[in-house]
Order: C-alpha cells, then structure tokens, then sequence
C-alpha cells in the first residue's frame, strides 16, 4: 500500500501540471480578459474622443477598443497585470510560485489569492462538511432499511418522498425556505444572510455554537434536501445485490442473526461503493452545490469567489482556485482508495499498479 500511495502522490504534479496548462492556454485566446478591462475603463474615462484618429500601433492593434490610447499606456496596463512577457515565461513564473502556494495578487481585490482563499474557506468547509455528514448520516441508514424491506410499504413511501426532494433544485428549496422561516411572508425564526451574527465576538462559547448553528440550519437544509437520494439508492441497490450471494445464505444456515449477518458480512462488502463515490460526492458539494447557496444566504464562500472570478477574469484567483479544488479532489481520490484497502484488506492495490 504505501509503493501505491507514492506512485499516486507522485502522479498528482503531472496531473497538476497538464490542467494548469491546458487552463492557461485557453485564458490567453479568450477575449475580454483584464487588460481588455482595463483599457475600456481608461477609454471611458478619458472620453470617446480622446486620441480619435490616432495612428494604430502594434500595441493598441491587439486590443479591441484600445485605438484611443497612447502606445506607453497600453504597455503600462499590461504590465500591470503581467502581460508584458511572453506567454510561456508567464507559464514558467506562475508555476515556480505555485510550488510554493503563492497565487499572486487579485487583479480586481487587489489581495493575495492565498488570503482571499483562507477568509473564504471557513464557509464553504462549514456547508460542505456538515452537508455530507448530514446526507452520509440519513442516507446510509436508510438505504440499509430500504433494502431490507424491499417492496414494502416503508420502501416505496419512502421513495416517493425521495423522489419529490430530488425533483426540487436546491436553489428553489432555499429560497422556500426563506420565504416560510427568514422573515418571509410567514415566520421569522432564522436569520437571512450570513455565517455569524454581528455580535458573535461577545457571545460565550455556548452561544456561539448556537448562533452559528443558528445561522447554518437554512443553508444546510438547502443543500442536503436533494442529497439524500442518489446516495440512499446507491446504498440500498449495493446492500440488495450482496443479500443476494451465496456467502450470505451460508451464513444464515448457519444460524447467525439477521444483524450479525448484515453489520459483520455484508456491511463491509456493500460499503466499498459507497466510499468509492465519496470523493465526488464531496467536490460536487463543495464547489458546485455551495455556489447557488452561498448567493442566495449571502455567504462569501469559495464557490462565490470563483464566480466572480471568471465574471471580472480575475486570473490570480481562477488559477488559484482551480489549482486548489484540483489538488483537493486528487487526493480525496486518494482517501477514497486508502480506505478501500482499511475495509477490505483483500484488495492489494500495489499488486495493481496505479489506476
């Protein structure tokens, strides 16, 4: 097992490696990107007429917009935003500092990425964590209970609710949820927006527990309502499909109970799925499923950061963002293959070769 785990962290710079690149070739085709920003604000604050008729520079030529600037000041603005090099010393610059974690500076926060990175992370750690606990804690349990009463009416009631949570997008839940419970239209038991309240810094540790919890219970409902169900099925199907094989009738005539059969046999065979989903599961939380939520509770959360990072192409923090989920989720994928191993020592993955 650790030759596998070598061989997949050594694996993780290459992979690394191959995205930011890919990524960066594509930013430097794509229109509208800072310098273009910029220049556009340059123009509309100078006014339309402002070096009308000039001659066309090689400079002002690449950019759409840029004919009513000087030459000096096109250079100006692309070297403040690093442009004045070549692109493949921008590649080369950009990866020396990543192997160091320096993202840079925003262009349009004007902060380093890394500490817009570490005043956003609280939010989206605090949605995706207990999201997936939540989700982890229902869907698991029920999915065992679903499988053992097949057809019954516990079964197919329950799929019905499920089926209805997973019909509602969870941007259209939260703002329900707001309508009936944040000062609506109907009851105001929750606050709207936000983490903490404004006075957390003076609450004891008893009531900030409580306040943010407090604050967490809408978005977090938001989030896990529509959760449930994939998961729930997986859970149930891969404990239905074990049920049914032969070491499990062998047990059975063996006399063993219907618990120890199914926690001491079957758990840990049925489980194996489920963990292998789990990476995914978590990425598709953090930085998919936080976005709709953390605009509509006003949460400033990494999903929202690189939202408007693309919106205003704020390069820093795209890259930086990019680089950080890509990193999370290869080793999550890790984990999940670590924790195969810890469920069922059977499984040799050095034998295997990486995957």
């Amino acid at each position: 097992m650790g030759i596998y785990i070598l061989k997949r962290l050594l694996l993780i710079i290459p992979t690394l490696l191959v995205i930011l690149l890919i990524n960066f070739m594509v930013i430097q085709i794509a229109p509208g990107g800072p310098v273009e920003q910029a220049i556009q604000q340059a123009e509309a604050f100078q006014g339309m007429g402002a070096g009308a008729g000039g001659e066309t520079t090689n400079a002002t030529a690449k950019y759409q917009g840029a004919k009513g600037l000087s030459e000096e000041m096109v250079k100006k603005i692309e070297a403040q935003y690093g442009f004045d090099q070549p692109a493949p010393e921008r590649f080369w610059q950009m990866l020396k500092s990543y192997a160091s974690f320096d993202f840079g500076i925003s262009f349009f926060k004007d902060k380093p990425v890394t500490q817009l990175l570490w005043e956003k992370l609280p939010v989206s750690l605090s949605l995706g964590l207990w999201s997936t606990l939540l989700i982890y804690l229902v869907s698991i349990p029920l999915g065992i209970k679903k499988a053992r009463q097949h057809g019954l009416f516990f079964d197919k009631s329950t799929s019905m609710l499920l089926a209805v949570g997973y019909a509602i997008p969870a941007f259209a839940f939260a703002i329900l949820l707001i309508v009936f419970f944040a000062g609506g239209s109907y009851f105001q038991w929750f606050p709207l927006q936000g983490l903490v309240s404004e006075n957390f810094a003076e609450l004891t540790i008893l009531g900030k527990i409580t306040d943010y919890f407090w604050h967490m219970t809408l978005p977090l409902l938001a989030m896990v309502i529509g959760g449930f169900a994939g998961l729930t099925y997986l859970t149930k199907y891969s404990f239905m499909e074990e049920l049914n094989k032969q070491y499990v009738l062998a047990a059975r005539s063996k006399g063993l109970t219907e618990s120890r059969v199914l926690y001491g046999h079957v758990f840990r065979n049925a489980m194996l799925i489920v963990i292998a989903g789990l990476p995914e599961a978590l990425i598709g939380i953090f930085f998919v499923g936080n976005l709709f939520i953390e605009i509509i509770f006003n949460l400033d959360g990494l999903g929202l950061l690189g939202f408007e990072a693309i919106v205003q192409r704020d390069y820093p923090v795209i890259f930086g963002t990019l680089f950080i989920f890509t990193l999370l989720g290869l080793v999550l994928r890790l984990i999940s293959d670590v924790l195969y191993q810890i469920i069922d020592p059977r499984i040799n993955f050095d034998s295997q070769g990486t995957k």
